[in-house]
């Protein structure tokens, strides 16, 4: 496992000079090929590719120019999001072997403009759709705190390659928790922006998905925000540019005061004790190194698990090509095919009840949000459960459906609140649990503001190897 510095501070280097990208990205190469084997986190490597790319950051520091905020970083890119020269398969056989694709998707062109060099591709479960990280394509991605167990999904790999010290930083996407729940599992620092915030010309239908990076720090966080924030034309719901260094921010914002409230359940969830309890405690740590105003007034929410459910299976038929349904059936993997199966035929009216439901959701966040400006609670229910699925059918002794592992995530996106999860400690067996920090809508600031705060007041092993 490599001794990686924080991203911010490995870029700092390679912009003065005072490291070359190239030996930054042989020594990436090396971490990948002595730990991926364990961890199942990069399914496609492209070494040429990598040191081509190192080579023009070098080559820009040379020529007295900055190539950016992530020069000479390397990076994994998540297998649903296009990287130039890289295949995407989105964990799904039925994609798998097809060629490099052709241009970058938006976020991953803005991290190559700052200099960032992506290695490969990272493992995600089919379509992004569950919370564990295993398919018929590539197999199980493992959890670097005990390879028995769980990143975490659907940005499994990258939290594997992230935590496991191959790469320091690796980009994500978070539909329903899909960056924050593997950072909870696996120590990381995992902010799922505002809607908008980072544009993705992708077609969604559920429209909660957004795309962003598994850190070990908040500062690194911060300036991948800061590189991948702001409007592009092909993305109708992108928001100006926020008017803002949230690398500035998280050092320099006066959150004394905030009116925070705690929930352990959202009035719908059943929790795991322990994790809870550790959760609790940090959000207690951050009320006071932070002077919030905190409270824990009931929180009860319209469930969103099962409004969430219903919107992923539309995203699925999105991520299908035309006249491929049925004929894939049999390479897709049962929780796929079972969701096509059931929806394949799903009348119009049917559709009616769950954005009735969303909508009663969106307007009682709305009304919490009018009473306080921050909402602390644990990131996921459980620890990192078994690698290979699926999530506990019993949590504190009721039973539950299997997204019910991860059930606080979903709020934020279906209502677009940004949403950071860090750590906040860890369980008797040695296994990480995630503080989660929703805050209003577009106040991305205040979230990353007060997630360093909390890495301040209690520092965190940045990988499973420092703990």
């Amino acid at each position: 496992m490599t001794a990686w510095p924080p991203a911010h501070e490995l870029a700092d280097a390679v912009r003065s000079g005072a490291r070359s990208a190239r030996q930054v990205t042989e020594e990436a190469l090396a971490a990948v090929e002595a730990g991926n084997g364990a961890l199942g986190a990069f399914v496609v490597v492209a070494p040429d590719l990598a040191r081509a790319a190192a080579d023009a950051v070098d080559a820009t520091v040379a020529a007295g120019q900055d190539p950016g905020p992530l020069a000479g970083v390397p990076i994994g890119v998540k297998d649903l999001e296009d990287c130039v020269g890289l295949p995407t398969s989105h964990g799904s056989r039925p994609f798998q072997g097809r060629p490099p694709v052709a241009v970058d998707s938006i976020h991953v062109a803005r991290l190559r403009a700052a200099g960032a060099v992506p290695l490969g591709k990272t493992a995600a479960p089919e379509f992004g759709t569950l919370s564990w990280t295993r398919t018929k394509a590539w197999g199980t991605a493992r959890n670097p705190w005990d390879t028995r167990l769980t990143p975490g999904g659907s940005s499994g790999g990258s939290a594997a390659a992230v935590a496991g010290g191959l790469v320091p930083l690796a980009t994500a996407s978070d539909g329903g928790g899909s960056t924050r729940s593997p950072a909870g599992f696996c120590g990381l620092v995992g902010h799922k922006a505002s809607f908008g915030r980072i544009p993705d010309h992708r077609p969604t239908g559920s429209m909660t998905s957004v795309v962003g990076a598994l850190a070990t720090t908040v500062r690194d966080a911060a300036r991948h925000l800061d590189v991948a924030a702001g409007p592009d034309p092909r993305d109708r719901s992108s928001l100006p540019a926020p008017g803002l260094s949230y690398e500035e921010a998280i050092d320099a914002l006066d959150v004394a005061g905030l009116r925070a409230r705690w929930s352990t359940d959202l009035g719908f969830a059943a929790v795991d004790p322990e994790v809870a309890t550790v959760a609790r405690a940090a959000a207690d740590a951050l009320a006071e190194a932070g002077g919030l105003v905190l409270d824990e007034e009931p929180v009860t929410l319209t469930d969103p698990v099962r409004t969430w459910l219903t919107g992923g299976a539309l995203d699925m038929w999105l991520a299908l090509e035309d006249d491929m349904w049925p004929a894939v059936a049999d390479d897709l993997t049962l929780y796929s095919r079972r969701a096509l199966e059931q929806t394949a035929e799903l009348p119009i009216p049917r559709l009616v009840a769950p954005a009735r439901r969303r909508a009663v959701l969106e307007r009682e966040v709305a009304a919490l949000f009018t009473e306080v400006d921050v909402l602390l609670t644990p990131t996921t229910a459980v620890p990192a459960f078994v690698a290979e699925g699926p999530p506990p059918a019993e949590i504190a002794g009721r039973a539950v459906h299997p997204a019910m592992a991860t059930p606080f995530t979903m709020v934020a996106n279906l209502c677009w609140n940004p949403s950071t999860s860090v750590p906040a400690g860890r369980t008797a067996a040695g296994l990480p649990v995630g503080l989660m920090v929703t805050t209003r809508h577009h106040r991305d600031d205040v979230a990353l503001r007060l997630t360093r705060v909390l890495e301040q007041a209690r520092p965190w092993p940045r990988t499973a190897a420092d703990a």
